[in-house]
């Protein structure tokens, strides 16, 4: 057997086996430990280089025996509760004084942990409650979070460690686009020196696209009371918890990520269909029935005047869809 693929074979069923040990709830991993860790893959790659160029069964032994060191440490890492909030940095304690003077970026460590605030904000148009609203997100190590609703159209009360973060406005007859933008790529990975959080207050008159593109991050929407149409979520190495509401007669759910934790909830009076396309990620959908391979629906999905339809498409994530 090559040993490539025998590597690979140990890999499989070491992520296999930690989903299905979480899945009976024997354990609880925190994947986010283990991504902080994605190093040492580039390691086992280099000692297999390194020690197999002439296919050495010595070298076989050695490549393998550091894989299985490796994913044991992996798997007592994962096991334990992470000290911080986020994927990419340590949690800030809330009682630490928050320095809001810009002009400190270029001080000395001791100002390491200070953020700087922002405030972004568009006016509501009395024309703007009638049309459809877009609102995209773009960003990278970001915390986001719906913070209430406001009588403007959006406000972002931004606390930030790095980057540059903006907010557009375009219209048309039929449409409001709004872009949010975080526009530091050199930061966008940036997860050692603490995160950039998002505060959102949007407005409840219009009916709301949001299309959201995160690199790393957490994003924590309550949408019950929101005309969301659409909610649109192209994530990397990221946590997701929204809330669905039931003021629209469809609303389409899409959610393509990597390695992701994923929670979706919706209401129970709603009918719902689930389709999948997950590769190796767990799927939780309490409440569904299973219609066919990747297929998932609500006993109430045919007889409801109010329906949500959720596409999940993830390579190794966290999958969760519950009612309330």
């Amino acid at each position: 057997m090559k040993l490539d693929r025998l590597i690979w074979g140990i890999l499989l069923l070491f992520i296999g086996g930690v989903l299905l040990l979480e899945n009976f709830g024997v354990i609880d991993f925190y994947w986010r430990n283990v991504w902080h860790f994605w190093p040492v893959f580039l390691i086992i790659a280099g000692v297999n280089i390194l020690f197999n160029k002439n296919n050495s069964q010595t070298g076989s032994i050695i490549s393998i025996a550091v894989l299985v060191v490796t994913l044991s440490f992996l798997f007592f890492r994962g096991q334990q509760e992470p000290d911080r909030n986020s994927w990419w940095g340590h949690n800030f304690k809330k009682d630490v004084d928050i320095n809001i003077d810009d002009n400190d970026d270029n001080d000395n460590d001791s100002n390491d942990t200070a953020f700087n605030q922002l405030k972004l904000s568009e006016p509501l148009v009395a024309i703007d409650s009638a049309k459809k609203t877009i609102l995209n997100i773009s960003g990278g190590g970001v915390s986001f979070n719906l913070d209430g609703e406001t009588a403007e159209l959006i406000n972002a009360d931004i606390k930030k460690k790095h980057g540059n973060f903006s907010l557009t406005k375009q219209t048309t007859d039929s449409t409001t686009v709004l872009n949010f933008k975080m526009g530091d790529k050199k930061n966008k990975w940036n997860f050692g020196d603490g995160g950039n959080d998002v505060d959102f207050k949007l407005n409840k008159l219009p009916e709301w696209t949001i299309n959201m593109k995160l690199g790393a991050g957490e994003a924590d929407f309550d949408f019950a009371d929101y005309k969301v149409r659409t909610f649109r979520f192209d994530g990397g190495a990221a946590s997701m918890d929204i809330k669905i509401g039931n003021l629209l007669p469809i609303t389409d759910v899409i959610v393509k990520s990597g390695v992701a934790e994923v929670k979706i909830k919706i209401p129970e009076g709603s009918g719902c269909i689930i389709k999948t396309k997950t590769g190796l990620s767990a799927k939780d959908f309490s409440g569904f029935d299973k219609i066919s391979d990747g297929v998932y629906q609500t006993s109430n999905y045919k007889t409801s005047t109010k329906k949500i339809f959720i596409n999940l498409d993830g390579g190794l994530s966290s999958f969760e869809v519950d009612r309330y």
